[in-house]
């Protein structure tokens, strides 16, 4: 993941984040909300969540706020970003301990559920398994664990349509064309997206179980499960 963490090191990318991915992003504040009710169908009032990628802190503070009886580790491998958590969480800072690095950084837990949102497409299948096994192993049985990233099918031209659906839904909240149409060489080139199948993949051989779609939107979908 050293490629995202030198572009998030970028101070432009990181003073504009919430906004961009906002409009890049279907439905963000709302999958924001969707992670933190699953989570909540099994994290005690009491729990302690792990949020791997935190970075911007935008999850966090949605978490936090709608559980102020939550505890946080938030783990990202910016500093740039995690000093921008700290902005945006405020005074719910207080709920959270923040922790620079990647998923080996992360505290043992165990945690009584965990999210990794819009990070796990940033890593290359093999590290993706390897890291979705470690918030595995740092949770509690039946913990739940929340993802939504990047993925889609790409045989059969289907791949060109659907980041050429993703291009024009960021023209319509206010993204130039110019700069939408250089994201689909972005993320087709540069990003190592993984198909809706091989990620439900991911999951089940890390030991997850009870794994179930819960959010669909354009290039990016979002899966629940539970820790067996």
């Amino acid at each position: 993941m050293e490629t995202a963490k030198t572009a998030f090191s970028d101070p432009d990318m990181v003073s504009d984040y919430a906004e961009r991915t906002a409009r890049l992003v279907p439905g963000l504040r709302d999958l924001h909300r969707m992670a933190g009710l699953l989570l909540a169908e099994k994290v005690p009032a009491d729990g302690r969540v792990m949020v791997l990628g935190a970075g911007g802190g935008l999850e966090l503070r949605a978490f936090a706020g709608q559980h102020p009886g939550w505890r946080f580790d938030g783990i990202d491998p910016s500093p740039e970003m995690l000093a921008q958590a700290r902005d945006t969480l405020g005074p719910l800072l207080s709920q959270v301990t923040l922790h620079e690095g990647y998923v080996d950084d992360a505290p043992e837990g165990p945690f009584d559920g965990a999210a990794c949102l819009l990070t796990l497409h940033f890593l290359p299948a093999e590290e993706r398994l390897r890291t979705v096994r470690e918030v595995h192993r740092r949770l509690r049985p039946g913990a739940p664990f929340v993802v939504a990233h990047h993925s889609f099918a790409k045989a059969n031209g289907a791949g060109e349509r659907w980041l050429a659906r993703n291009a024009a839904f960021s023209v319509s909240n206010g993204v130039p064309a110019e700069q939408a149409q250089k994201s689909i060489p972005a993320i087709r080139d540069r990003l190592p997206v993984l198909s809706p199948d091989q990620d439900v993949a991911v999951l089940r051989d890390a030991g997850f179980q009870d794994i179930e779609l819960f959010y669909a939107g354009f290039t990016f979908r979002g899966w629940v499960a539970s820790r067996s």
